[in-house]
C-alpha cells in the first residue's frame, strides 16, 4: 500500500459579480463573494460537515472572494484559515475584460498567451506548483484544505494528471465545488474534481 504524504481538499471560492458575468479579475480586495456565493460555500460546509473528517489546518489564497469563503468554512471547524501567498495568475492588461471577448478578439489561444504586463501560464504554474509542493511537505501526514481560485485549481490537477497548458483548461472548475487530491513521494492521485453539491 502506498504511504501518503498529505490529503488537499481544495476549495473553489464562491461565486462573485466578476465570476457570474465572465470578467477577467486578480485584484485581490474585489469583488467579495455575493448571495449565490454563500449559499453555495454553505453546501460546501453540509458535505464537510456530513464526512465527519477533521482538517488539520485550512489554508486561504489572499483574494477577498477566498479569504471570505475560507472564514465561512474555518468557522465551522472552529479553526483560523492561514494566508498563503497562492494568488490568481496576473492578467496584466487583460484585467477587468470580459473573457467571452478576449475569445472573439483572439480564439483559443488566448488560454495560453502571456498578456501585457501579465504572467505567462508556464510560470504561474511552476508557481503554483512551489507553493503546493510546500504546503505538502509542511503538513505531512496531515488532511488540509485550500481555499482558493478556479484558475489555482485547474493548475494544480493539471500537474497531477500531466497536462500541457494547451489542456488544462478543459479541466472545468466551478465556483463552490470541491477537489481532492492525494499527495504521495513522487506522485499524486486525484481523488474527485469540480465537485459541486447541490
Amino acid at each position: 500500500m502506498f504511504k501518503r504524504k498529505c490529503k488537499i481538499t481544495f476549495i473553489s471560492h464562491g461565486a462573485t459579480v466578476y465570476s457570474m458575468d465572465g470578467i477577467v479579475n486578480d485584484t485581490l480586495k474585489y469583488p467579495k463573494i455575493n448571495e449565490l456565493g454563500e449559499e453555495e460555500i454553505e453546501r460546501v460546509c453540509e458535505v464537510l460537515k456530513n464526512r465527519g473528517v477533521a482538517y488539520d489546518n485550512i489554508y486561504t489564497s489572499p483574494n477577498a472572494c477566498c479569504a471570505e469563503t475560507a472564514a465561512i468554512v474555518a468557522k465551522m471547524f472552529k479553526q483560523k484559515p492561514i494566508d498563503i501567498d497562492l494568488t490568481q495568475r496576473n492578467h496584466g492588461v487583460w484585467q477587468g475584460c470580459l473573457y467571452a471577448d478576449l475569445f472573439k478578439e483572439h480564439g483559443s489561444t488566448i488560454l495560453t498567451q502571456t498578456p501585457e504586463n501579465g504572467e505567462s501560464l508556464k510560470d504561474f504554474n511552476k508557481r503554483v506548483s512551489k507553493i503546493i509542493d510546500k504546503l505538502v511537505k509542511e503538513n505531512k501526514g496531515n488532511r488540509i484544505i485550500v481555499v482558493t481560485t478556479p484558475e489555482v485549481i485547474q493548475s494544480a490537477l493539471a500537474k497531477t494528471l500531466d497536462l500541457t497548458p494547451e489542456n488544462q483548461h478543459k479541466i472545468l472548475i466551478k465556483t463552490g465545488s470541491l477537489t481532492q487530491i492525494s499527495y504521495f513521494e513522487g506522485w499524486s492521485s486525484v481523488i474527485y474534481a469540480n465537485y459541486k453539491p447541490l
